[in-house]
Protein backbone atom coordinates (compact mmCIF):
# COMPACT_ATOMS: atom_id res chain seq x y z
CA UNK A 1 0.00 0.00 0.00
CA UNK A 2 1.50 3.26 -1.15
CA UNK A 3 2.62 6.24 1.68
CA UNK A 4 0.45 8.96 0.99
CA UNK A 5 0.53 12.71 2.66
CA UNK A 6 -0.60 16.14 1.01
CA UNK A 7 -0.86 18.91 3.14
CA UNK A 8 -0.29 22.32 1.07
CA UNK A 9 0.47 25.52 3.10
CA UNK A 10 -3.60 26.80 2.53
CA UNK A 11 -4.25 23.97 4.65
CA UNK A 12 -2.58 25.29 7.30
CA UNK A 13 -3.50 28.83 6.90
CA UNK A 14 -7.20 27.15 7.16
CA UNK A 15 -6.63 25.40 10.18
CA UNK A 16 -5.26 28.68 12.31
CA UNK A 17 -8.41 30.67 10.63
CA UNK A 18 -10.88 28.10 12.04
CA UNK A 19 -9.36 27.75 15.42
CA UNK A 20 -9.67 31.38 15.85
CA UNK A 21 -13.24 31.32 14.47
CA UNK A 22 -14.54 28.45 16.63
CA UNK A 23 -15.05 30.43 19.50
CA UNK A 24 -17.78 32.46 17.75
CA UNK A 25 -19.57 29.52 16.93
CA UNK A 26 -22.13 27.16 18.99
CA UNK A 27 -21.66 23.79 16.65
CA UNK A 28 -20.06 22.06 13.70
CA UNK A 29 -21.10 20.46 11.14
CA UNK A 30 -18.87 18.08 9.86
CA UNK A 31 -19.24 16.63 6.22
CA UNK A 32 -17.69 13.15 5.87
CA UNK A 33 -17.72 10.61 2.63
CA UNK A 34 -20.28 8.07 3.05
CA UNK A 35 -17.94 5.36 1.46
CA UNK A 36 -15.09 6.11 3.79
CA UNK A 37 -17.49 7.66 7.10
CA UNK A 38 -14.08 6.79 9.25
CA UNK A 39 -11.11 7.85 7.21
CA UNK A 40 -12.75 11.02 6.23
CA UNK A 41 -12.86 12.36 9.96
CA UNK A 42 -11.15 15.09 10.57
CA UNK A 43 -9.00 14.75 14.10
CA UNK A 44 -8.56 17.94 14.33
CA UNK A 45 -12.39 19.16 14.91
CA UNK A 46 -12.09 17.01 17.66
CA UNK A 47 -9.11 18.17 19.13
CA UNK A 48 -9.93 21.96 18.48
CA UNK A 49 -13.63 21.95 19.80
CA UNK A 50 -14.38 18.43 21.92
CA UNK A 51 -16.56 20.30 23.75
CA UNK A 52 -18.85 21.55 20.39
CA UNK A 53 -21.93 19.76 19.31
CA UNK A 54 -21.51 17.90 16.05
CA UNK A 55 -23.44 17.41 13.10
CA UNK A 56 -22.10 14.64 11.35
CA UNK A 57 -23.54 14.87 7.50
CA UNK A 58 -22.35 11.47 5.29
CA UNK A 59 -22.28 12.84 1.61
CA UNK A 60 -22.64 11.20 -1.48
CA UNK A 61 -24.70 8.09 0.02
CA UNK A 62 -25.85 7.66 -4.13
CA UNK A 63 -22.35 6.25 -4.22
CA UNK A 64 -22.11 4.05 -1.27
CA UNK A 65 -23.64 0.75 -0.12
CA UNK A 66 -27.06 1.77 1.49
CA UNK A 67 -26.84 -1.38 4.47
CA UNK A 68 -23.80 -0.02 5.43
CA UNK A 69 -24.82 3.42 5.41
CA UNK A 70 -27.74 2.68 7.89
CA UNK A 71 -24.79 0.87 10.41
CA UNK A 72 -22.64 4.22 9.95
CA UNK A 73 -25.56 6.61 11.14
CA UNK A 74 -26.33 4.41 13.79
CA UNK A 75 -22.46 4.02 15.04
CA UNK A 76 -21.87 7.29 14.93
CA UNK A 77 -25.16 8.77 16.26
CA UNK A 78 -24.51 9.50 20.42
CA UNK A 79 -24.16 11.52 22.90
CA UNK A 80 -24.11 15.51 21.43
CA UNK A 81 -22.83 14.26 18.15
CA UNK A 82 -26.40 13.69 15.43
CA UNK A 83 -25.40 12.11 11.96
CA UNK A 84 -27.68 12.24 9.02
CA UNK A 85 -27.01 11.19 5.49
CA UNK A 86 -27.86 13.41 2.45
CA UNK A 87 -27.66 13.27 -1.27
CA UNK A 88 -26.85 16.65 -2.02
CA UNK A 89 -27.16 16.28 -5.83
CA UNK A 90 -31.09 15.04 -5.59
CA UNK A 91 -32.24 15.54 -1.90
CA UNK A 92 -34.69 18.47 -2.24
CA UNK A 93 -34.76 19.55 1.48
CA UNK A 94 -30.81 19.51 1.98
CA UNK A 95 -31.89 23.01 3.87
CA UNK A 96 -34.65 22.19 6.02
CA UNK A 97 -33.07 18.41 7.22
CA UNK A 98 -30.09 20.73 8.20
CA UNK A 99 -31.84 23.34 10.06
CA UNK A 100 -33.65 20.79 11.64
CA UNK A 101 -31.11 18.43 12.54
CA UNK A 102 -29.09 21.39 13.92
CA UNK A 103 -32.11 22.45 16.01
CA UNK A 104 -32.16 19.43 17.77
CA UNK A 105 -28.27 19.38 18.57
CA UNK A 106 -29.32 23.35 20.19
CA UNK A 107 -32.42 21.89 21.78
CA UNK A 108 -30.65 21.33 25.10
CA UNK A 109 -28.72 24.14 25.67
CA UNK A 110 -31.69 26.85 24.37
CA UNK A 111 -34.47 25.09 26.27
CA UNK A 112 -31.48 26.30 29.27
CA UNK A 113 -30.96 29.81 28.17
CA UNK A 114 -34.87 30.12 28.02
CA UNK A 115 -35.16 28.69 31.69
CA UNK A 116 -32.62 32.25 32.83
CA UNK A 117 -34.87 34.60 31.24
CA UNK A 118 -32.33 34.40 27.73
CA UNK A 119 -33.64 34.32 24.19
CA UNK A 120 -31.56 32.44 21.89
CA UNK A 121 -29.83 34.50 18.81
CA UNK A 122 -29.16 32.13 15.29
CA UNK A 123 -27.65 28.72 16.19
CA UNK A 124 -23.61 29.78 14.57
CA UNK A 125 -22.37 26.37 13.16
CA UNK A 126 -18.97 26.07 11.76
CA UNK A 127 -19.43 24.14 8.40
CA UNK A 128 -16.38 21.32 7.83
CA UNK A 129 -14.72 18.71 6.16
CA UNK A 130 -12.17 17.17 3.92
CA UNK A 131 -11.44 18.26 0.30
CA UNK A 132 -13.92 17.18 -2.21
CA UNK A 133 -16.44 15.91 0.65
CA UNK A 134 -19.30 18.24 -1.10
CA UNK A 135 -19.32 21.23 1.52
CA UNK A 136 -19.30 23.85 -1.38
CA UNK A 137 -22.24 22.28 -2.68
CA UNK A 138 -23.83 21.70 0.34
CA UNK A 139 -23.63 25.51 0.66
CA UNK A 140 -24.83 26.15 -2.77
CA UNK A 141 -28.01 23.98 -1.99
CA UNK A 142 -29.08 25.39 1.59
CA UNK A 143 -28.19 29.36 0.35
CA UNK A 144 -30.60 28.99 -2.64
CA UNK A 145 -28.30 29.98 -4.60
CA UNK A 146 -24.35 29.88 -6.73
CA UNK A 147 -22.46 30.94 -3.22
CA UNK A 148 -19.24 29.43 -3.62
CA UNK A 149 -17.69 27.47 -6.31
CA UNK A 150 -17.91 24.03 -6.46
CA UNK A 151 -15.73 21.42 -8.38
CA UNK A 152 -15.12 17.44 -7.98
CA UNK A 153 -11.04 18.21 -7.04
CA UNK A 154 -9.78 19.00 -4.20
CA UNK A 155 -8.62 22.72 -3.13
CA UNK A 156 -10.92 24.72 -4.44
CA UNK A 157 -12.75 26.96 -1.43
CA UNK A 158 -9.98 28.83 0.26
CA UNK A 159 -11.58 31.22 2.49
CA UNK A 160 -13.92 31.62 5.53
CA UNK A 161 -16.81 32.92 4.74
CA UNK A 162 -20.46 33.15 6.76
CA UNK A 163 -23.87 32.03 4.62
CA UNK A 164 -27.07 33.04 6.25
CA UNK A 165 -29.07 29.93 6.00
CA UNK A 166 -32.54 30.53 8.11
CA UNK A 167 -33.47 33.00 11.06
CA UNK A 168 -32.12 30.30 13.13
CA UNK A 169 -29.57 29.54 11.59
CA UNK A 170 -26.11 30.94 10.22
CA UNK A 171 -23.38 28.53 8.79
CA UNK A 172 -19.78 29.79 8.69
CA UNK A 173 -17.94 27.84 5.04
CA UNK A 174 -14.43 26.77 5.77
CA UNK A 175 -11.91 25.47 3.00
CA UNK A 176 -11.67 21.52 2.67
CA UNK A 177 -8.50 21.02 5.18
CA UNK A 178 -7.21 17.56 5.94
CA UNK A 179 -4.33 16.59 8.63
CA UNK A 180 -0.52 16.98 8.68
CA UNK A 181 0.08 13.34 8.85
CA UNK A 182 -2.20 10.14 8.68
CA UNK A 183 -2.53 7.37 11.75
CA UNK A 184 -1.70 5.11 8.89
CA UNK A 185 -1.57 3.81 5.17
CA UNK A 186 -4.99 2.88 4.37
CA UNK A 187 -6.46 6.33 5.92
CA UNK A 188 -4.15 8.03 3.15
CA UNK A 189 -5.27 5.68 0.70
CA UNK A 190 -9.00 5.81 0.92
CA UNK A 191 -8.64 9.88 0.76
CA UNK A 192 -6.60 9.06 -2.34
CA UNK A 193 -9.00 6.39 -3.82
CA UNK A 194 -12.40 9.23 -3.37
CA UNK A 195 -10.47 12.56 -4.90
CA UNK A 196 -9.61 14.48 -1.81
CA UNK A 197 -5.53 14.24 -2.41
CA UNK A 198 -4.50 16.17 -5.26
CA UNK A 199 -3.82 13.02 -8.03
CA UNK A 200 -0.66 14.71 -9.15
CA UNK A 201 1.07 13.75 -6.18
CA UNK A 202 0.52 9.75 -6.29
CA UNK A 203 1.11 6.59 -8.34
CA UNK A 204 -2.18 6.23 -9.83
CA UNK A 205 -1.79 2.30 -10.39
CA UNK A 206 -0.65 1.27 -7.12
CA UNK A 207 -3.31 3.23 -5.63
CA UNK A 208 -5.63 1.69 -8.31
CA UNK A 209 -4.46 -1.94 -7.74
CA UNK A 210 -5.27 -0.75 -3.65
CA UNK A 211 -8.27 -0.08 -4.26
CA UNK A 212 -9.19 -2.60 -6.65
CA UNK A 213 -7.66 -5.51 -3.96
CA UNK A 214 -9.78 -3.72 -1.16
CA UNK A 215 -13.14 -3.40 -3.62
CA UNK A 216 -12.76 -7.18 -4.15
CA UNK A 217 -12.59 -8.31 -0.82
CA UNK A 218 -15.43 -6.57 0.17
CA UNK A 219 -17.72 -7.23 -3.20
CA UNK A 220 -16.39 -10.28 -4.40
CA UNK A 221 -17.53 -10.85 -7.91
CA UNK A 222 -18.40 -7.07 -9.18
CA UNK A 223 -15.73 -5.61 -10.21
CA UNK A 224 -14.95 -9.37 -11.94
CA UNK A 225 -18.35 -9.51 -13.39
CA UNK A 226 -18.24 -5.60 -14.93
CA UNK A 227 -14.58 -6.27 -16.30
CA UNK A 228 -14.77 -9.80 -17.80
CA UNK A 229 -11.74 -10.17 -15.61
CA UNK A 230 -12.46 -13.73 -14.10
CA UNK A 231 -10.28 -14.80 -11.16
CA UNK A 232 -6.90 -12.40 -11.05
CA UNK A 233 -5.05 -10.14 -9.11
CA UNK A 234 -4.92 -6.41 -9.02
CA UNK A 235 -2.33 -6.31 -11.93
CA UNK A 236 -4.53 -9.06 -13.71
CA UNK A 237 -7.68 -6.44 -13.21
CA UNK A 238 -6.17 -3.61 -14.59
CA UNK A 239 -4.88 -5.60 -17.95
CA UNK A 240 -8.48 -6.62 -18.25
CA UNK A 241 -10.26 -3.53 -18.22
CA UNK A 242 -7.11 -2.30 -20.48
CA UNK A 243 -8.12 -5.35 -22.83
CA UNK A 244 -12.54 -4.28 -23.02
CA UNK A 245 -11.41 -0.69 -23.77
CA UNK A 246 -8.84 -1.11 -25.60
CA UNK A 247 -6.32 0.44 -23.89
CA UNK A 248 -3.16 -0.03 -25.74
CA UNK A 249 0.65 1.93 -26.23
CA UNK A 250 1.71 2.57 -29.44
CA UNK A 251 3.80 -0.81 -29.43
CA UNK A 252 0.04 -2.68 -29.00
CA UNK A 253 0.86 -3.77 -25.04
CA UNK A 254 -1.78 -3.14 -22.79
CA UNK A 255 -1.89 0.75 -20.99
CA UNK A 256 -2.52 -0.49 -17.18
CA UNK A 257 -1.65 3.37 -16.44
CA UNK A 258 -4.61 4.15 -17.97
CA UNK A 259 -6.62 1.43 -17.15
CA UNK A 260 -5.92 2.84 -13.36
CA UNK A 261 -6.56 6.59 -14.28
CA UNK A 262 -9.63 5.24 -16.07
CA UNK A 263 -10.74 2.71 -13.21
CA UNK A 264 -10.54 5.92 -10.71
CA UNK A 265 -12.05 8.09 -12.83
CA UNK A 266 -15.31 5.66 -13.10
CA UNK A 267 -15.00 4.60 -9.18
CA UNK A 268 -15.42 8.28 -8.03
CA UNK A 269 -18.28 8.72 -10.43
CA UNK A 270 -19.83 6.16 -8.27
CA UNK A 271 -20.24 4.16 -12.02
CA UNK A 272 -18.86 0.63 -10.88
CA UNK A 273 -21.51 0.21 -8.23
CA UNK A 274 -22.71 1.58 -4.94
CA UNK A 275 -19.47 0.90 -2.57
CA UNK A 276 -18.74 1.64 1.09
CA UNK A 277 -15.18 0.88 1.63
CA UNK A 278 -15.44 0.73 5.74
CA UNK A 279 -17.69 -1.44 7.43
CA UNK A 280 -18.94 0.00 10.65
CA UNK A 281 -18.74 -3.54 11.65
CA UNK A 282 -15.34 -3.86 11.72
CA UNK A 283 -14.38 -0.49 13.55
CA UNK A 284 -14.19 0.86 17.38
CA UNK A 285 -16.74 4.10 16.54
CA UNK A 286 -16.32 6.42 19.55
CA UNK A 287 -16.31 9.56 17.08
Amino acid sequence: MAVIQWYPGHMEKARRQMEERLKAVDMIIELRDARIPLASKNPMLAEMAPQKPRLVILTKTDMADPEETEKWIRSLTHDDILCIPLDLMKDKNVKNKIVRASAELMKEKHARMRRRGINPRATRAMAAGIPNVGKSTLINRISGKKTVKAEDRPGVTRSLTWIHVDPDLDILDTPGVLWPKFEDEKTGSLLAAIGSINDEILDRKMLAMDTISLIRRRYPGVLEERFESGDVNANGMLKAIAEKNRFLKENGVLDTKRSAEYFLHELRKGKLGRFTLESADEEDMPE
